[in-house]
């Protein structure tokens, strides 16, 4: 790690030094710390997002933390949580695995405290960032229209290339999970999918403030390919535009993240979404669990067999899915369908 650009992490909107992570070749893991001793103060470490109550013990703060990563806070033979307690003179309370609650830090000094609460966010915010995502925010795609228009799309692409290397009908999408992926998200208990529903209703003003309290009419029209080399393509995507041909989608997409992000539930991936919609991707080929919001499913990524999509861009290049009306933006579940077809939804605000 370069000592003068640290790694910083976002904790609540507050900035912190990454500390060095040591990975051992077991399921908790571990990590070193250097915390303060009786006689240091601790000032560089500060806890203004946890309120520290005083006890007639001394000091305490309950924090939240998903019960899927105790583990890492507990570390093998709870080691981790010893180190932790032993360096910042503290008493870690950490519930039962599975048990949804909150992990509680006493001591005798608030500064001990707070340090201790840092050290446990930290350690939360490395290895949350190892969870596979649950949710996404999507747009949804899957008009009745543009689903007939895909419909087409692939039937005339199976009869026109499908002596292509790597084209089958496999790998297209299924029409009823059409979508625009605007960023991805961990929720990883029913207090943070709540949260996420709560964030996700912010963002309503902004949204109809952009919109003008109106739906966008949408045209879906052109493909394109994510690689360099259209003879080796993973995945094609239609391309989706608002028919006023202004950027208020992906200006709302950057909003959205932007609000996500300093939340702390979202990782900012790109400087701007990345807005596409998945007709076809190699990841479905021969495992129908696989999604094409960021998720692998069993097949590994060296295992993909790419397709040569030099004549599906000849022939369709400029192929037209359809138009409709996007009314509203949804916080969706991964791995999950619901009455129409498409994903589930936790959580939706509209445009008007």
């Amino acid at each position: 790690m370069d000592v003068l650009r640290p790694t910083l992490i976002n904790i609540n909107g507050r900035m912190y030094r990454r500390n060095t992570i040591k990975e051992e070749h077991y399921e908790e893991e571990d990590c070193s710390f250097m915390g303060p001793t009786e006689s240091e103060d601790a000032t560089d470490e500060t806890c203004d997002t946890h309120f520290i109550e005083q006890t007639d013990k001394g000091y305490r703060c309950a924090i939240d933390v998903p019960s899927v990563l105790y583990k890492y806070i507990i570390g093998k033979k709870g080691e981790t949580r010893k180190r932790l307690e032993f360096d910042t003179k503290t008493s870690i309370s950490i519930p039962k695995q599975g048990v949804e609650g909150q992990i509680v830090i006493t001591g005798s000094y608030k500064s001990a405290v707070s340090s201790a609460v840092t050290r446990v966010e930290v350690l939360v915010e490395n290895f949350r960032k190892k969870q596979p995502f649950t949710h996404f925010l999507s747009f949804p795609l899957n008009d009745s229209k543009i689903q007939e228009g895909f419909l087409t799309f692939k039937d005339e692409v199976l009869q026109q290339c499908s002596q292509d290397h790597g084209v089958e009908g496999s790998i297209f999408q299924n029409p009823a999970k059409l979508h625009l992926t605007v960023g991805t998200l961990a929720l990883l208990n029913g207090t943070e999918v709540r949260k996420a529903c709560e964030h996700l209703q912010e963002c309503e003003k902004f949204i109809r403030d952009i919109t003008g309290g109106k739906p966008l009419q949408l045209e879906v029209t052109g493909i394109e390919y994510m690689n360099d080399d259209p003879a080796m393509v993973d995945v094609l995507y239609a391309k989706v535009n608002i028919k006023d041909r202004s950027d208020k989608l992906q200006v709302i997409a950057d909003r959205l993240v932007e609000h996500f992000v300093s939340t702390g539930l979202m990782t900012r991936e790109w400087d701007r979404v990345k807005l596409h919609g998945t007709v076809m991707n190699t990841l479905f080929r021969k495992d129908s669990t696989v999604e094409d919001t960021g998720g692998t499913g069993r097949q590994a990524t060296s295992e993909r067999e790419a397709f040569d999509a030099r004549n599906i861009l000849k022939k369709f290049g400029a192929y037209c899915f359809g138009g409709f009306e996007l009314n509203t933006v949804l916080l969706s579940q991964r791995y999950s369908t619901d009455s129409t077809g498409y994903y589930s939804s936790a959580g939706s605000i509209n445009f008007s």
